[in-house]
């Protein structure tokens, strides 16, 4: 049982101060200001329905979770500093370091059991209910201060996984309100202004050390081009999601630092793998090979990321590298097409504007398809509805996902019972291999049996992925410590308490 075991006695975090490659020792003092898209009135600091990048940052300044994902999307420990597991995999005991809330008192197993309890609120629609769903919150119990006993609803091997799960932060127990948010991450409430603002002060309790800077200010920036011209201008330090264009403008010239967070965001197209053309799996394997990525890559994203080879989460734990890279092969694509009797198909491809760079990737694909005598028709979707419309509707529809666990991904997007199956990949087969891996304890073991199914997913599924994003921040020349190997939304990514002001 040891692999499933974890100790932590470090950060677990890349965001220090050599991860940029900045020189010299950190400096303390000074505000940070960071400019976000923001969401108006929208915006909260409640952490469990934080859903605007905005919020999320917010909500890891002022509050941590018992774990977070690495750049690989490994679980590091946080608030945790170990977990353990029984020989059936159904109960994990997690033993929590310790670590005070900003009003001094410490962190306990009561306010876990609390935290998770409100979110798994059946009247309330939390962002992280769904992750937490393997949980029996009922039978699941403080063994003392530091210790809780998590009962599962089934064998789950990649628990560690849950306690990271997105908008899964530790709250103190009996909290209701979050005028004046009271946590125990890096940084302490000062105000806050929705759509405007959010001031926060250095904690100098941190269990991970305080912070460098004095002040961290957010600073809501909803166009591009405002945050661009506030970073330019020395309104801010920090400029959260750029676009390809705009760092290729600016990368190098000395004014201000573009960083790159790769393999942040996988592009796709999805076929739906129940209905025709793609029910036949020579229709979908004839797509794989219409698709030149090296292009899709250059036109869509303008060169700001790297091809994708048909499976999610590339350099990621557990991602299947041993594949061969798959490249435009049109004569074998009209040849699977033929014996489909898919001749002369034609297939309309669902995009919209509710992501950048879709509808360049959507145009590409269908002039890459006329090739080998595939007529491709793309229809422009409302992107209020997008992904909700496209789960169910169409056959083809263009698709991203930003950073999780590969077993995140294979269980929210794979399964039968998925409830974000936008392929339809229904195979009872594959869920039971799912289920063979989580009931497996052995990591090297579990990593085979994932291998087998993303190689199956690689020569059958219904992801045509072909590139993977990085995701563009641009800082002040002054800004050291930002981390440069952490995808959107793991543990290092929007995460101020190791930068400083130089």
């Amino acid at each position: 049982m040891g692999a499933l075991a974890l100790a932590g006695c470090g950060t677990g975090g890349s965001g220090g101060e050599g991860s940029g490659g900045d020189a010299g020792p950190p400096r303390r003092g000074g505000r940070l200001r960071a400019a976000f898209a923001g969401g108006g009135a929208n915006e909260t600091l409640d952490p469990h329905l934080a859903n605007l990048f905005s919020d999320v940052a917010r909500a890891k300044a002022l509050f941590d979770k018992l774990a977070d994902f690495g750049a690989d999307l490994a679980p590091r420990p946080r608030l945790a500093s170990s977990w353990q597991p029984n020989t059936t995999l159904d109960r994990w005991t997690v033993t929590l370091r310790k670590a005070a809330f900003h009003n001094g008192r410490q962190v306990t197993a009561d306010d876990v059991l609390f935290s998770f309890r409100r979110i798994a609120d059946p009247a309330k629609a939390f962002r992280s209910k769904a992750d937490l769903d393997p949980i029996d919150l009922k039978a699941s119990r403080a063994k003392g201060p530091r210790t809780v006993e998590f009962h599962l609803k089934r064998p789950t091997a990649e628990f560690p996984d849950v306690l990271a799960a997105f908008g899964a932060y530790i709250v103190p127990a009996g909290t209701r309100s979050f005028d004046e948010p009271v946590g125990s991450g890096p940084f302490r409430f000062v105000s806050f202004a929705p759509g405007r603002s959010t001031v926060l002060r250095r904690f100098d309790g941190y269990w991970d050390g305080a912070p460098h800077l004095d002040e961290l200010e957010f600073v809501a920036a909803d166009e591009e081009s405002a945050r661009v011209n506030a970073l330019l201008g020395g309104q801010v330090e920090y400029a959260h999601e750029l676009s390809p264009t705009t760092a290729r403008a600016h990368e190098g010239r000395g004014q201000i630092r573009i960083v790159r967070l790769k393999n942040s965001a996988m592009q796709a197209f999805a076929m739906k793998t129940d209905r025709p053309p793609f029910d036949d799996k020579r229709v979908r394997q004839a797509f794989f090979l219409l698709a030149d990525r090296a292009e899709l890559v250059r036109g869509a994203l303008s060169g700001a990321g790297e091809i994708g080879n048909d499976l999610f989460g590339k350099g990621y734990a557990s991602y299947a590298d041993d594949l061969p890279q798959r490249t435009q092969d049109l004569d074998r694509a009209r040849q699977l097409l033929k014996q489909a009797g898919a001749q002369n198909l034609k297939v309309t491809l669902d995009t919209s504007d509710v992501a950048s760079g879709f509808a360049e990737a959507a145009g590409i694909f269908r002039d890459q398809a006329a090739e080998a005598g595939v007529r491709i028709t793309v229809r422009n979707r409302d992107k209020d509805s997008y992904w909700s419309d496209i789960l169910e509707s169409g056959t083809l529809c263009s698709y991203r996902s930003g950073a999780m666990p590969i077993e995140m991904h294979l269980s929210q997007r794979l399964l039968t019972d998925s409830t974000t199956n936008a392929t339809h990949w229904h195979h009872k087969d594959f869920d039971a291999l799912y289920r063979q891996a989580q009931s497996t304890a052995d990591r090297s073991e579990r990593t085979a049996l994932y291998g087998r199914m993303q190689r199956r997913l690689h020569s059958e599924g219904g992801f045509l992925v072909w590139g993977f994003a990085d995701w563009i921040v641009g800082t002040a020349q002054r800004v050291r410590g930002v981390a440069r190997a952490a995808p959107a939304n793991s543990l290092d990514w929007a995460r101020f308490d190791k930068v400083w002001l130089a």
